[in-house]
């Protein structure tokens, strides 16, 4: 089978190579799966360049959320087993953790709904709280992971801010459904909150970017508001400065959705269970910019890597099965 596999760790469009190698051999407790369709993930440009917490032995293959037919015909999302990661046209995966991909969802959809709409919906619900009437900031509302956050914000009846950067990506969200676009290579963040809340501050923060973003938070975070951290795909680490965090009265949460596979399977499938019933409904539908052949998955990662995408770029190793 083809695989992209990383050999010694870099830029992503340089340290992956597109391999032929032996199918993936299921260990105790896994199943082999025949990919259909891999969702790029920040993670797998931290990966390829070898800065992720995890990391698996050289050489390996990124992807780390795939849309896959089980050997029974199944059609399933899993986070594949590394090292044998997503883009390839095999993978293996614990067979514990496999969940049923939507029916209303196609490969690429279905591959794009899990860490992105995971991570909001424990983001939102479980840490911030997110009550209906509140305001919900989402840093890159435009991207994979804060648009996600932006369609679950909408469905649980908040007033949702979007911050993106460019004209472009500002489109995006506005068509998201976002009830104001900032758009912070053109304008400062903190004024226009607190002028469209009528000086109150945004009640959730949802921050996948770090850096400047999170600074710009606590500056329009209102009385008692939560910030959601949820990665730095800036690249800046940000230092909170805890004594202004008591001065204004708000909360600073971290949010590592994989410790709840490990110290709460079930809460993940019970959130699986009602991202499907969200997207049954219509309420959610994962914004798939590209659909992409295997052979331009480096390319598609370091786009990504790059911040110059809006939505998902999902790899297709076989695009004529991708809309089922």
């Amino acid at each position: 089978m083809q695989a992209w596999r990383v050999h010694t760790p870099g830029e992503p469009r340089e340290a992956m190579r597109l391999e032929e190698v032996p199918q993936p051999v299921p260990g105790e407790g896994e199943v082999r799966l025949r990919v259909l369709a891999a969702n790029v993930n920040f993670p797998d440009a931290l990966l390829a360049r070898g800065q992720y917490q995890i990391t698996p032995p050289l050489p390996f293959t990124p992807g780390v959320e795939v849309c896959g037919e089980t050997e029974d015909g199944r059609r399933v999302i899993a986070n594949p087993s590394l090292p044998h990661g997503g883009f390839a046209e095999y993978v293996t995966a614990p067979a514990r953790a496999l969940l049923p991909a939507p029916d209303t969802l196609d490969d690429a959809e279905a591959a794009a709904l899990h860490i992105g709409y995971q991570t909001g919906w424990f983001g939102l619900h479980r840490r911030a709280r997110l009550r209906a009437g509140e305001t919900l900031l989402v840093h890159a509302a435009a991207g994979g992971v804060g648009s996600a956050a932006v369609q679950l914000g909408k469905a649980a009846g908040a007033t949702v801010i979007g911050v993106v950067g460019g004209k472009d990506k500002a489109r995006t969200a506005e068509a998201l459904g976002c009830d104001l676009v900032i758009d912070r290579t053109a304008e400062e963040i903190a004024p226009q909150v607190k002028e469209f809340t009528g000086g109150r501050g945004a009640d959730v923060v949802y921050d996948p970017v770090g850096g400047d973003a999170y600074n710009a938070s606590t500056k329009c975070v209102a009385f008692e508001g939560r910030i959601v951290v949820v990665g730095f795909a800036s690249g800046t680490v940000p230092t909170p400065a805890l004594n202004h965090a008591l001065v204004k009265n708000y909360s600073v949460l971290g949010l590592h959705w994989g410790l709840y596979a490990a110290k709460d399977p079930a809460a993940v499938l019970a959130c699986h269970t009602e991202l499907t019933r969200l997207a049954a409904e219509g309420a959610v539908r994962p914004l798939v910019s590209e659909r992409l052949p295997l052979a331009a998955a480096a390319d598609a990662v370091q786009r990504l890597a790059d911040g110059t995408t809006t939505g998902r770029l999902v790899v297709v190793p076989d695009l004529d099965g991708a809309a089922r």
